[in-house]
């Protein structure tokens, strides 16, 4: 019985040794887990801390790039802009100008901000800075979404004249016979033969919904510009933009004529006439413009006629 009993004391202070370890090993895992997971709640903030400084800097580095390659002063005072109204300063050393197609047609932006600390605050660590880059881009226009289906010559004096392209001047357009009979400055944007007035109507309304490149292009066969459809259409665009193409020259004639176009310009519609069924005038002013496509090919010999692209290179 001695014997006996001497052994169940042995193993219940055995026992009573292994479970406080275990209390202790339990307490420790369990600081080492609350540190694991206040670390990646730290992690986490600071990686949504720099998603949206880069989110930030993305959108004041394309701004910027709207002015650009002309105005390197004023891109940098829209960045600074931008960047206030996003909430952290943006100073002269985090912007600089770059060409890569173009003397200063690129802008840089780069910018740093405190993210907040949580657990880490613990040790010390009140914040950690995060920073962010962006660079955009300037380029022409090369293929154009939305297009209007009106043409207009290169030789107009605001596009081709002496220290032009002119914008803001008033002016107006003709809508008539553009140099060969059954021509009369309309375009099939999609290659169709004698689109209806309607179709024409919803692309000076809407837009042509798909990429249009520059070069050759069929002419819309008649004077449709005078439907009541066209009309509305015009109509509901006074004092808005319209992009334009622009030709150099027609080749052929009457239902095969073709424009060649070679580059695009804003138009903005402040008013339109139109006399009886052959002619008629849009009445308003060049503009420059920031649109939707693709940049134009470098070198490609495209007239720089104010519409331009702006992309995010990095």
């Amino acid at each position: 019985m001695d014997d006996t009993s001497s052994r169940a004391k042995q193993a219940i202070c055995r026992w009573r040794d292994e479970s406080g370890q275990a209390i202790v090993l339990s307490a420790v895992w369990m600081i080492v887990l609350l540190g694991m997971a206040g670390l990646v709640i730290d992690v986490g903030s600071w990686y949504r801390a720099q998603r949206n400084l880069q989110s930030d800097a993305d959108a004041a580095a394309l701004a910027a790039a709207q002015e650009l390659p002309d105005d390197t002063a004023t891109a940098g005072v829209m960045a600074k802009s931008y960047a206030l109204k996003n909430g952290y300063t943006l100073t002269d050393s985090g912007i600089s100008f770059s060409g890569v197609t173009a003397p200063n047609d690129s802008i840089t932006i780069k910018v740093k901000a405190p993210a907040p600390t949580y657990f880490t605050k613990l040790f010390g660590l009140n914040s950690v800075d995060v920073d962010a880059k962006a660079t955009a881009k300037a380029d022409l226009l090369g293929d154009a979404r939305w297009v209007a289906p009106i043409t207009v010559n290169i030789k107009h004096p605001l596009l081709s004249g002496s220290n032009c392209p002119c914008f803001n001047t008033q002016t107006t357009l003709p809508l008539d016979k553009n140099g060969a009979p059954g021509a009369f400055g309309l375009l099939d944007l999609d290659e169709g033969k004698g689109n209806g007035g309607s179709t024409l109507a919803d692309w000076i309304l809407n837009g042509y919904n798909a990429a249009l490149s520059l070069g050759d292009h069929s002419s819309n066969t008649g004077a449709k510009f005078n439907g009541t459809g066209i009309d509305q259409a015009l109509d509901a665009r006074i004092g808005t933009v319209l992009l334009f193409p622009v030709f150099d020259k027609i080749t052929a004639q009457g239902t095969g004529a073709i424009y060649n176009i070679v580059a695009w310009v804003g138009f903005h519609l402040d008013s339109y006439k139109i006399n009886g069924g052959n002619s008629g005038t849009l009445t308003g002013y060049f503009t420059t413009i920031t649109w939707q496509g693709m940049p134009a090919i470098a070198n490609s010999g495209e007239p720089n006629l104010g519409a331009r692209i702006i992309t995010l290179t990095n």
